[in-house]
């Protein structure tokens, strides 16, 4: 383990300097300043980490980045070992192995350091790799906390629309394993159907053949993370419930927006570590850090089955 004062002043970066398409904003920085570390935070050396569509869209420009300060070091998902901790972090000590949420305003994951606030981390389940740990954090966290204020119960029925992307892999485990659905729908396309048995899903529906909407099943309630809501609520049983990711969403939908909570992840790690909820990497993934670009443009396809891993970073300590 590096000691605190072997830690350097500059680092492997990705960063962009202003608005636009992330194979063209975003660039390679060889030697890009190394985060300071507030007392609540802690400084990671980063292992891996997961790209999602929130980090294209921010490069773009289509989310208000004013408190900001270009060069912007993007990525929220990270997984690493905590080298540093601040004066008033209790949770963590040095050598631990991590994996959570790094906050907007600070430098993303996709660098060799980043500082993350404690309340944003969990120990990283022991029988994870590392890129595995990284692909959890904001497809979990989104996949739990959508399905927590649906409110759902042991022996309802689910259907989950966009059942094959990062968030979807999840929420189709969390909602049979954590919350006891007794019937699992999910829409996917055709090379996704086999992967949503293995997940557990009762009733995987080929979009490219099958509208959702038409079927004569209703469920009890619907998970939204493409963005059809107003075709969600022909779905629902009376008195079933629609919870959307996607803003601004039909308004008779709840909208869920994530606020990053370490505690999450702690509730969910027996899960993990039992093996009855599994990260889902994309086949594709890991791509090397000089290859982010590459991952980019392949997450913006929205063919990705599972999560897009960046992976490694940095080398094992």
């Amino acid at each position: 383990m590096a000691a605190a004062s072997a830690i350097p002043t500059h680092m492997k970066a990705w960063a962009y300097s202003d608005h636009g398409k992330s194979n063209v904003a975003l660039k390679f920085h060889p030697s890009f300043p190394v985060p300071e570390l507030k007392a609540d935070q802690v400084l990671i050396k980063v292992v891996a980490a997961a790209i999602n569509p929130i980090d294209y869209y921010k490069i773009a420009g289509s989310y208000n980045d004013s408190d900001a300060l270009f060069p912007i070091v993007p990525g929220y998902d990270v997984a690493g070992w905590v080298i540093k901790v601040g004066s008033e972090a209790k949770k963590f000590k040095e050598g631990d192995e991590v994996y959570g949420i790094v906050e907007a305003k600070d430098v993303g994951s996709l660098a060799e350091y980043t500082t993350v606030q404690e309340d944003g981390l969990d120990h990283k389940p022991p029988n994870l790799t590392f890129a595995e740990a990284a692909s959890l954090p904001l497809a979990i966290e989104t996949a739990y906390g959508a399905l927590q204020k649906l409110h759902l119960s042991a022996g309802q029925s689910i259907l989950v629309l966009g059942g094959g992307g990062g968030i979807g892999t999840l929420a189709v485990q969390i909602a049979k394993h954590v919350f006891g659905a007794s019937k699992v729908a999910a829409t996917v396309s055709t090379g996704k159907l086999e992967l949503m048995r293995k997940l557990g899903v009762d009733l995987p529906i080929d979009y490219t053949k099958e509208n959702f909407e038409d079927l004569p099943e209703k469920f009890d309630a619907v998970y939204d993370a493409v963005g059809e809501t107003n075709k969600a609520f022909k779905a629902l049983k009376e008195g079933g419930k629609v919870v959307t990711i996607v803003p601004p969403g039909d308004s008779s939908a709840m909208l869920f927006i994530l606020s990053p909570d370490g505690s999450m992840l702690q509730k969910l790690r027996p899960y993990l570590e039992s093996g009855k909820v599994v990260p889902v990497l994309d086949p594709k993934s890991p791509f090397p850090f000089s290859h982010t670009i590459e991952a980019f443009s392949y997450l913006q396809t929205r063919r990705p089955a599972g999560k897009t891993v960046i992976y490694p970073i940095s080398q094992h300590l």
